[in-house]
């Protein structure tokens, strides 16, 4: 328990840790990694590896590509992070109250994960696709073109 309470602190010190031992396996495996895109000094690349593109999708990229690529990045991780916080409040029990079709399924009575996607019937997956469908042409993209930045969805609204 010290240790833990020590490396705690010693996160927050604001000295930097010391530079790691370079070798040449080190430095080989680094330039079998590296993109040579124009793209090494984007944000998200970071040592040792640089810019890690191990399927070579920025391979003779052009900015167009990259900002699409990175686009796609933050919208799919902002919907992993949605699917992880329902998944834990569905286990932890917590349900919308009423139910779920008219032939008196409650939400409660819908298991958590995947197992839900048995139970849930037919037309609310149907509902549920076409909802994703419209905000992914309709809502989740730059509607006015104002963005500052990639993934910036807010089309002044805020």
């Amino acid at each position: 328990m010290l240790a833990q309470i020590v490396t705690s602190a010693l996160a927050f010190n604001g000295m930097r840790p010391a530079a790691p031992v370079r070798s040449a396996v080190n430095m080989a495996a680094k330039k079998a990694v590296a993109v040579s895109s124009g793209f090494e000094d984007a944000l998200g690349a970071q040592a040792p590896l640089g810019l890690f593109d191990p399927l070579g999708l920025l391979t003779d990229a052009d900015e167009a590509k990259f900002d699409r690529l990175r686009f796609v990045e933050l919208k799919h991780g902002r919907i992993c992070m949605l699917a992880v916080l329902g998944h834990i409040v569905t286990t932890a029990g917590i349900r919308l109250p009423g139910n779920i079709d008219y032939s008196g399924t409650t939400f409660a009575s819908i298991p958590a994960g995947l197992a839900a996607i048995d139970a849930i019937p037919r037309a609310g997956l149907a509902q549920i696709i076409l909802f994703v469908g419209i905000l992914e042409t309709s809502v989740m993209k730059d509607i006015t073109g104002d963005a500052e930045f990639v993934g910036d969805f807010r089309n002044n609204y805020i």
